[in-house]
Formats: C-alpha cells, sequence, structure tokens
C-alpha cells in the first residue's frame, strides 16, 4: 500500500519487516546504481538497528546484479556510539560485517572510536571535518530510523543536540540509550540531503511514527523538541517505509 498527498512525505506500508527490507534494498540498489550511471559519485548515509541490519543484508543478497561499482559509493553514518573501535555496538562494524565488506566498499567513513581519540567531542569534531571535505554537498540518500520515543541518529527528545547550531556533529552525553556517550550528525547536517528515508518496524514504534507524521499542534508530543523525527525532510523528497505494524496507528 502507497500514501501519497500532495506536500506530505510519501509513506510505503509493508506487510511485514522482511518483505519492507527486501523493497527498501532493492530501491536503494537502483538509486545508486543510475547515479553511477550519470556520472555521479552517490554519498549514502546509514543508519543502525535491526531493520536497518536486515536491509543492509538484503543489499549483499541483491548486489551481485546490480552493477554497482562499489569503490566509488562514499558510506556515511548519521551517528555513532563513542566506544572501542572492535566494539559490537558499532553501527559501522554491524555495517560492515552485514554488507559493506562483503560487497567491497572502501570509501567508508567511521566516526573514530573511543580508543582511537580521546574523547566524544575530538570525534565529533574530526567527523564533521571529514563530512565537510569528502560529503560531496550533500547525502543522495539518508537513512534514518526511529525510536520508540521519536528519536532520530542519536538526537533524543529534548537533549541538547537537537539545538546544535553550525555544528555538523556533536557529542551527546547521558543517552537515554546505553552506551551514554555518543556522536551523532545535527540538524543542519541531516538537512543537506537530496532523500530522506525513514526505516521502522514494529508495533512498538507506531505512536512514534504516528507523532511524526501528525500536522502540526494536531495531537500532544508533535513539537521536534517531543518527536525529532519531524525535525528532518529531504530536499527532493521524504520517504517513510514503515511495516503493517509500524504503519497501525496512521
Amino acid at each position: 500500500m502507497t500514501i501519497d498527498t500532495p506536500h506530505a512525505p510519501l509513506i510505503e506500508v509493508h506487510p511485514d519487516p522482511e518483505a519492507l527490507a527486501t523493497a527498501v534494498a532493492g530501491e536503494l540498489l537502483n538509486r545508486i546504481a543510475d547515479a553511477q550511471a550519470a556520472g555521479h559519485v552517490p554519498q549514502v548515509g546509514l543508519t543502525g538497528g535491526t531493520i536497518a541490519e536486515a536491509i543492509h543484508r538484503e543489499v549483499a543478497r541483491l548486489a551481485p546484479a546490480s552493477g554497482v561499482d562499489w569503490g566509488a559509493v562514499h558510506f556515511w553514518f548519521g551517528d555513532e556510539r563513542f566506544v572501542p573501535a572492535d566494539s559490537p555496538d558499532r553501527n559501522a562494524g554491524q555495517a560492515r560485517a552485514a554488507f559493506l565488506d562483503e560487497v567491497g566498499a572502501t570509501r567508508v567513513h567511521e566516526v573514530p572510536a573511543s580508543d582511537q581519540v580521546a574523547d566524544a567531542e575530538a570525534a565529533a569534531v574530526a567527523y564533521g571535518d571529514e563530512l565537510r571535505a569528502e560529503g560531496g554537498g550533500a547525502f543522495d540518500v539518508l537513512m534514518l530510523g526511529v525510536g520508540p520515543d521519536g528519536h532520530i541518529a542519536s538526537l533524543f527528545p529534548g537533549h541538547p543536540g537537537l539545538d546544535a547550531k553550525d555544528a555538523i556533529a556533536v557529542a551527546v552525553h547521558d543517552s537515554p540509550k546505553p552506551p551514554p556517550d555518543r556522536v551523532t550528525l545535527t540538524f543542519e547536517a541531516l538537512a543537506h540531503a537530496r532523500s530522506v528515508w525513514f526505516l521502522v518496524s514494529g508495533a512498538g514504534k507506531a505512536d512514534a511514527v504516528s507523532r511524526a507524521l501528525a500536522a502540526e499542534g494536531s495531537r500532544d508530543g508533535t513539537s521536534v523538541t517531543d518527536t525529532p523525527a519531524r525535525g528532518v525532510v529531504g530536499h527532493d523528497e521524504t520517504v517513510w517505509f514503515l511495516d503493517h505494524d509500524a504503519a497501525s496507528q496512521l
């Protein structure tokens, strides 16, 4: 089922997480291949989480027939846990295991880890500098998960990072989700995306999806401070890829 209204995000509802993962993986491969055919070097923002891992594994499965030159794709991360480089909590490690290493991606830009720099602030500065230097000005596709509280990347409801200005990435401390120390792209950085794709699965996130897509002021919790997922849209498109359970309160 597809719901599309003028001047609104596109909402794609799939029957289950498996169908959702296959659809997103196929669309991502098509976008990357089309961009390369046009002579463009794609910039892709990745996210972590269960549904993202399922999508990544589908990308690996479908990759051989895609025609994508994986050495000519830049991959970035919307946020990262500030833990040692070999920690299983790292989004980068999960993505590498699921598909990046398998397909031979070589332009993978990781947030510095806790055993590589002094603190999360230093990691944020270094990551921001790298994105400024090699990010190409905008993400072609930026994928974002959404938490049950409506957070995206590591921009949590009510946290100071929501108000960051003139910064590409910032440190996050006292995260409501462990581990407590993280690095996240800011709203200003996330706004530089041609296509923003929200990837959401499960009934536990249905309320957050409903709040994120509700008309301004139509219900409690529909401010960006309460539901950070409301704060990012794509320049060309914003697509919500949902399974049936995640869409159950729309």
